[in-house]
Parts: structure tokens; sequence; C-alpha cells
């Protein structure tokens, strides 16, 4: 598959590397890196962060809170690692633009499809924040959403893991790989990709999403050259 604009997903607890909470700079930097490879060779890319090594709304409403604040306090979450990675990239000289679903005009534009697609022509990397400004979605949401509205050609979900498997790899040796599986076969064997929602809107929309391994250096890189990484899940 020919990839002109991507949007990848990272996952907030990506971002912690080796510590139990918050931002690990190494890590940051690493995948700055990685994101850089990918800039270089005129790959058009956007960018969703969850929140989760911040906080986690859904966590917050199960100790109590109400879950639309809980859920408010995760998009800020998303935000405040958006600025982190906005840095790591500009540090490694990649024009970077945050734009948030909240205003918050101070640290990032209001995000408009049409100004991020602007951006994603000149080669600038644009990262979105803040979910998609409504609670009850995820970041995986929003993702999807974004990648839907700026036309990306698919969805690259970075996690700890290389691809999806028919049980937890990281629980059962045993565990088989999928190298290509189709929307349908990952809802009728109830295997975890992403929550349904963003599930079904891709699979409406006709969006492929890969999982891969975004922690093993050069993968990003690999996968865009159409190296044999991760699983592709298509129609």
């Amino acid at each position: 598959m020919h990839y002109k604009r991507i949007l990848l997903k990272l996952s907030g607890e990506a971002l912690m590397g080796e510590r139990q909470y918050g931002i690990d700079p190494k890590r940051l930097a690493e995948y700055a890196k990685e994101i850089k490879q990918v800039v270089n060779q005129g790959i058009e890319v956007a960018i969703v962060i969850g929140g989760g090594n911040i906080f986690r709304g859904v966590a917050g409403a199960a100790n109590g809170m109400d879950r639309v604040q809980g859920d408010h306090m995760g998009m800020l979450a998303t935000c405040i690692n958006g600025l982190a990675l906005q840095s790591a990239l500009e540090d490694e000289g990649v024009i970077t633009r945050l734009q948030t679903a909240l205003e918050i005009k101070e640290i990032a534009e209001p995000y408009i499809k049409r100004k991020a697609i602007r951006h994603l022509e000149k080669k600038r990397v644009v990262i979105f924040g803040a979910g998609t400004g409504n609670p009850y979605f995820t970041t995986d949401t929003a993702a999807v959403l974004r990648a839907i509205e700026v036309n990306a050609d698919a969805i690259l979900k970075g996690t700890r893991v290389d691809g999806i498997y028919n049980v937890d790899p990281e629980k059962d040796e045993n565990a088989t790989k999928y190298e290509t599986i189709t929307f349908k076969e990952v809802i009728d064997k109830g295997l975890k990709v992403m929550d349904m929602t963003a599930f079904t809107l891709s699979e409406e929309n006709k969006l492929p999403i890969i999982v891969f391994d975004m922690n093993t250096n050069g993968n990003l890189l690999k996968l865009i050259s159409g190296g044999n990484i991760g699983t592709i899940v298509s129609n």
C-alpha cells in the first residue's frame, strides 16, 4: 500500500517509557526521530496521542468523579502530551502544529479541517489534541474521525506489541499473529484493537488500521516503505 498521508495514533502510556507516570524525555526524543524519518520521505503526518499517562477520564469516573469532568481533564492531558511531542519534533527540526478541539488559543490553534490539510500539504506535522472535544469519546475515536476528515490513507496505531494476535502475546507464548484481518473477523473473534465506536467508524469509511510495534527503532519507516510490519485491518 502506498501512503501519501497517514494518521499516527500513539497511546499516552507509550510516552511513559520506563516511568510509572508522566513523560519520559528519552522515549519522546526516540519517537520524534522516528517521525522525522518518515517526514523526510515526503509523507504527510498527522498525530493523535492519548492522555492515559497523565489522567484517564474513565478511571476518574470509576472513583466517583463526574464522567464529563473527568473526560475534560483527560482531554487536557492529551494537550500536554501534544505540546511535549511538538517540542521534541521541533528539536529535530520538524515544523509542527498543535490543533486542539477545545480552544486554548494561547498554546495551540483551534482545530479547523481546511487549515489542518493546508499544514499537511506544506509537510508540517499536525498533532490533534483534546480528542473530539466531547466527553464519552476516546482518543481512538478522535484518531479515526480526524483521519477521515483530513483524508488520510490509513491509521497507524503504534503499540508495544508487533500486531494483532488471537490471544494476548504477553500472557501466552503460543499466541498466533495475524498478518491481515478484516474488521468483521476482529469483531467476531472479540479481539481488542480499538474501542467499538472508533472501530465501526473506521470500517464504515473503509479506512484501514495498521497495528504495529512503535517501540522498535526503524519500524515506522519500514512500515511506510512497504515492509511486512504489524497487522493490517481492512474491509
